[in-house]
Order: C-alpha cells, then structure tokens, then sequence
C-alpha cells in the first residue's frame, strides 16, 4: 500500500469512527441541585444576571450595534465576516459606520478577518456562558477564528441555569459553550487568553 493509499484509509477510518450517531444518545442523570448556585443568580433578569457573569470572565456584553460599531473601530478591529441572515440588524448598520462586512466566510482567507458575526443558541446567565451550534451558527469557523467573536442572541433565548440549558439541548451534533474568551493555563499555570478562539467574546443583544 502506498503512502495516498495509507493517508485515504487513515481518513476514512477517523471519519467513520467520528460520524454523527444515528440515535442521539440519551443524557446522564445527574443531581440538578449540584449544578448552581445561588449566589451567581440573584435578581430576576435574566440579561442582568448574565452581564454580570459573563463580566466575570471577560466577556462583553452589548445591548445596541452602535456600541458593538465603536468597540471595533477604536480597537482597530474593522474587517469580518457577519451570518447573511444578522446583515439587516447587524451587519448593514456596521457597514454604515465604515467597516468592511462580508456575509462569504472564505477559509483560505481566515487571517483577514478581524471579527465574526454569528448567531448564538442560547446563553446562560448562571455560568456567563454564550451557546453556539452547528444549527443555528452559519460558520463554526467564523466563530471561532477571528480575534473578536460577536454571538447575536434575543432575551428569550437566556437559561437561568445550566440545568434549563441541558435541558433545552436541540438535536445539533455539535454544541459549545464560550465562556469568555478562549483560556489556556497549560504554561507553567499563567491564564493566557486568545491562544485556542477569540481574544475578545462580545454578546450582543438583539
């Protein structure tokens, strides 16, 4: 067998081993009483308890396009990719305040762009925490690449907890929690953010 002969089976092999299954496997139980606290929860709106949370790890969030328009332009951050289905909330208004928008997410090109625009599942206002996708994320790529990732969600689409957020799982086969922006402290215990995602992680209310 010669080396392209070897490389296909390889392939094809992680491919079959990491096909999406044909029934969704069923959660774990698990003791809902364990997966919150109280504390992190005070107050009854949800988007405040989630600002504050998500405050917490460095995430920002935002609650109009001209916030999110002038975060960019003054942080330099003026070239990205936004979903087409969030270009007449989002995108076009950007446009209009002189950055560059493009609605073609071009992976060979994934250095040019400085943002990602996509929409967001779900959040939850316990943990801070954004919730995107396959389903309702138009390109994981785009929002995972960029320097500053923009996840667009509606005040209905906020858990109180992590339990009501397992709860609401859909049948995507890949769902992520951002919990702020990307976090590593495998050198020597120094938390370094930006090194595996976004550096910055906004959620913007729409």
């Amino acid at each position: 067998m010669d080396t392209t002969d070897s490389r296909s089976a390889i392939f094809s092999k992680i491919r079959t081993a990491t096909g999406a299954l044909k029934e969704k496997a069923p959660l774990p139980d698990y003791d809902v009483a364990i997966t919150h606290s109280q504390p992190r929860l005070e107050g009854s709106d949800l988007w405040e308890i989630f600002c504050r949370n998500f405050k917490a790890v460095n995430g920002k969030p935002m609650a109009s396009v001209n916030e999110l328009a002038e975060f960019l332009e003054t942080s330099g951050q003026i070239r990205g990719y936004c979903d087409p289905a969030l270009m007449d909330a989002v995108g076009s208004k950007l446009r209009a305040a002189g950055l560059t928008v493009e609605t073609t997410y071009d992976r060979a090109r994934y250095d040019d762009y400085q943002f990602g625009i996509t929409r967001a599942s779900g959040a939850i206002a316990e943990s801070g925490s954004v919730i995107i996708d396959d389903d309702r994320t138009s390109h994981r790529l785009a929002a995972l690449s960029p320097w500053v990732h923009v996840a667009v969600l509606e005040k209905n689409e906020i858990h109180r907890t992590i339990s009501d957020a397992i709860a609401a799982f859909g049948e995507s086969p890949n769902i992520i929690w951002c919990t702020g922006p990307s976090k590593t402290a495998d050198v020597e215990g120094i938390l370094i953010e930006g090194v595996h995602g976004p550096g910055e992680q906004i959620a913007l209310l729409v």
